[in-house]
């Protein structure tokens, strides 16, 4: 069997290149789109207004402040009885300096905001921020379908991730391979 000249070579693994970039790409394609416009969104949360704003509580000095479980007893009786949601807390995340306690909840995405001192209740928001990170990830079927392993999401960003580098491995070569096949046929030519 004839030996190719290194041109060939270069042109046989370009085009095996391709058709692994476009086979990559066209299932990928919106998906990627979706993970870069939300991550995009992301980026900016704060500056578009997808993350609520921090109130201020009424001071900063942590101990005139109630408890921690009577600020979780305020804001589950809230979302039970003036939201009719689950009360279920995800996480509180106190911010001393503001004299505030952020309160959000797992099975939806409402955020209170209650003044440590008081108890009172500052701010009541959605957090769309969440419902975007939970897209970008795909943790949001995860959400949907009440899984807590997060088995889709791990499937999700493992498929996007691989693709993606596959993607950029791909699309590298395609890029590289006719500037040596250039070089190549250049060196020929002025061998001759």
């Amino acid at each position: 069997m004839p030996t190719l000249p290194p041109s060939q070579k270069i042109a046989q693994s370009t085009r095996l290149y391709r058709k692994l970039h476009k086979w990559l790409a066209v299932p990928l394609f919106l998906f990627m789109i979706l993970v870069g416009g939300t991550g995009l969104l992301l980026g900016w949360k704060k500056q578009t207004q997808l993350l609520p704003k921090t109130t201020k509580g009424t001071t900063s000095e942590s101990g005139k402040w109630i408890s921690l479980d009577s600020t979780q007893r305020v804001a589950q009786a809230y979302s039970r009885t003036e939201l009719g949601l689950p009360d279920e807390i995800d996480r509180i995340d106190v911010r001393p300096q503001k004299g505030v306690a952020k309160i959000v909840f797992t099975q939806h995405f409402t955020e209170l905001q209650i003044d440590c001192t008081t108890g009172e209740i500052l701010s009541i928001h959605t957090r769309t921020s969440d419902i975007i990170e939970k897209i970008h990830d795909g943790s949001i079927l995860d959400y949907w379908i009440g899984q807590d392993g997060e088995q889709v999401k791990i499937t999700y960003t493992s498929i996007l991730g691989l693709g993606l580098i596959l993607l950029s491995f791909s699309g590298f070569w395609l890029w590289y391979n006719p500037k040596r096949i250039r070089k190549q046929k250049n060196s020929v030519a002025a061998a001759v």
